[in-house]
């Protein structure tokens, strides 16, 4: 498969290194915007760059009709038109707020907690987070999910 990365820093490079080992061509490596010239044709665009530019990035993609697998977060209130794109342009849009198998499981034992815990209103349930000096988005999107659950 031929994949054009956008936004390559920490996550972008994690992706090249898996994806050259399970035998895919990176074919763009971009933190500019891209174009039509600059995705080379891709198969698919994995976009992790940030909220600022995310959308016009994923807009650009899917208007060049290529799928878009979408890891940025903190642009969320610009998805349903992102969508809307997406299928006039009859192409395909995922996201995720985070792509951990672990985190995904923990999503769902989440849900199932919360299901659980709906019954007994005198508990006060709280979310809180912490993380390393370089985190970019607060709150992160996977703790905006759990919210959410």
């Amino acid at each position: 498969m031929k994949i054009a990365l956008v936004g390559y820093g920490k996550m972008g490079k994690i992706i090249d290194e898996i994806a050259t080992q399970r035998n895919h061509e990176i074919v763009a490596k971009l933190n500019e915007s891209p174009n039509s010239e600059n995705l080379n044709n891709a198969d698919v665009v994995i976009e992790f760059s940030n909220p600022e530019v995310a959308f016009n990035n994923i807009k650009t993609c899917l208007e060049n009709k290529i799928p878009v697998i979408c890891g940025t977060t903190g642009w969320l209130d610009q998805k349903p038109e992102i969508e809307k794109i997406a299928a006039e342009n009859k192409t395909s849009f995922l996201y995720g707020s985070n792509f951990s198998l672990g985190v995904n499981l923990f999503f769902a034992l989440n849900e199932k907690l919360a299901d659980l815990m709906k019954n007994f209103p005198d508990y006060n349930i709280q979310l809180e987070e912490i993380h390393h000096i370089h985190k970019k988005d607060a709150p992160s999107g996977t703790a905006i999910s759990l919210a959410e659950g």
